[in-house]
């Protein structure tokens, strides 16, 4: 999912005067509200879609192909209905001129005071870090099955450690440079390369997908039962997970009132290339999917390449992901100043849990759960009911109430679904 883009987006700084670019500035878009339709549609479709997206084929093998298609397109409606929930509230603050709200961040700081900006900023800090612990443990992995193989291949227990973890710790002295980095102007085009090498991929793993459905077709199912229900709700909602980007690209769009319409149309689309992405991957292998699709690949020059150039895509791209934890940990711990070890400490912190983390597609289901749920579900319905309380029915009241108790259980349940899929399945 593109999780890592929301970094070009998020911001909580409450300065009128001119700033260099920052977390607030649009991947594809200047400071002012000046974004076509067309823009804006590229924004939102690469805030969400990314390298997420390979573990879908192996979610529908979990939870069968229909279950899976129906989730997909239920988070992606309820999703985008949140969304618009917080843009519906910062409307309506704005209106009121009780105070200017220009991130996520601000808008819990002006509905619920600190402890609102409090909760926001460390929902945040946790899914960004779960993102980038999530493309560690796919790097780690992909590394492994490519090169474990062969004749290059790393010891299987060399000094005690698998492959991945050291590949993964072979990760960390770059991560540290790279995340030393004080602004995403120098990041911003890693983004855009990092879509690039996403759309590529996806093009590749659904040519392959088809050539090898028309030679085979293995048995799949349509239903995995109620036992996996939650895990595929956490899978589906890490995949549209954007909320974070929602605030700044409706502020900067021309035509503020076609909004909507553009976010619905590109949740739809998403929705629609993320179905068949999926649907593809698992009528290709069945039971045999593997957590990264791209596993399945057999060996080759353009396999070996598309799982090269995901890896890079993965490593490059981190610092941009973990740019909005920075911003928070820095503006709350070091007066907002740059301060180096505090980012290292946070990429240490990934890299540790990442060594723990057995299986990509099982992580993102947790982070999808505990992280994005609370964050996409629970936090706007709960914003939107606080504001408008004296202005709705008994249906508008019921309806938020409903989202943010489904957002609750989905998140508790889902958490619990995952860990034992991590760690307690057979």
């Amino acid at each position: 999912m593109g999780n890592e883009r929301n970094a070009a987006v998020y911001n909580s700084a409450h300065s009128r005067k001119p700033s260099p670019p920052g977390e607030n500035t649009p991947l594809l878009g200047g400071g002012l509200p000046r974004s076509s339709q067309a823009k804006t549609f590229a924004n939102v479709f690469i805030s969400i879609v990314g390298a997420g997206v390979l573990g879908l084929p192996y979610a529908f093998k979990r939870t069968g192909w229909a279950t899976s298609l129906i989730m997909l397109f239920s988070v992606a409606a309820i999703t985008y209905y949140c969304m618009m929930l917080l843009v519906y509230t910062r409307r309506k603050i704005v209106a009121d001129g009780s105070s200017e709200v220009n991130s996520f961040g601000d808008l819990g700081f002006s509905v619920c005071g600190s402890f609102g900006r409090a909760i926001v900023d460390i929902l945040i800090i946790l899914a960004q870090t779960g993102f980038c612990v999530g493309y560690l443990v796919f790097i780690g992995n992909t590394l492994g099955n490519l090169f474990n193989s062969s004749t290059m291949a790393l010891d299987s227990d060399f000094l005690g450690a698998s492959p991945k973890i050291l590949y993964i710790l072979g990760c960390l002295p770059f991560q540290l440079g790279l995340n030393s980095i004080k602004t995403l102007t120098h990041l911003a085009p890693l983004s855009i390369f990092a879509d690039v090498v996403d759309l590529g991929a996806m093009g590749v793993v659904m040519v392959e997908d088809i050539s090898v459905i028309l030679k085979r077709r293995p048995p799949v199912e349509a239903f995995g039962g109620l036992s996996v229900f939650f895990y595929g709700m956490g899978v589906a909602a890490y995949s549209f997970e954007g909320i974070a980007m929602i605030l700044p690209l409706e502020s900067e769009m021309k035509n503020r009132d076609q909004f909507g319409k553009i976010l619905g149309f590109s949740m739809a689309f998403i929705a629609a290339l993320y179905g068949g992405f999926g649907v593809l991957g698992y009528f290709a292998f069945g039971q045999e999917t593997n957590d990264v699709i791209t596993s399945n690949m057999g060996p080759g020059l353009l396999s070996a390449i598309v799982k090269l150039g995901l890896c890079i895509n993965l490593f490059f791209t981190m610092p941009l992901m973990m740019n909005p934890a920075y911003e928070i940990i820095e503006r709350r711990f070091s007066r907002g100043r740059y301060c180096f070890w505090l980012r290292w400490l946070l990429v240490v912190m990934a890299t540790l849990m990442a060594i723990w983390v057995p299986n990509f597609t099982d992580f993102l289901s947790l982070v999808g759960s505990g992280l994005c749920c609370s964050l996409g579900f629970v936090v706007p319905a709960f914003f939107h009911l606080l504001v408008f309380k004296d202005e709705m029915g008994w249906k508008g009241w019921c309806l938020d109430l409903v989202i943010v108790v489904s957002g609750i259980v989905l998140g508790v349940a889902g958490t619990v679904s995952a860990v034992e899929q991590m760690y307690f399945a057979n």
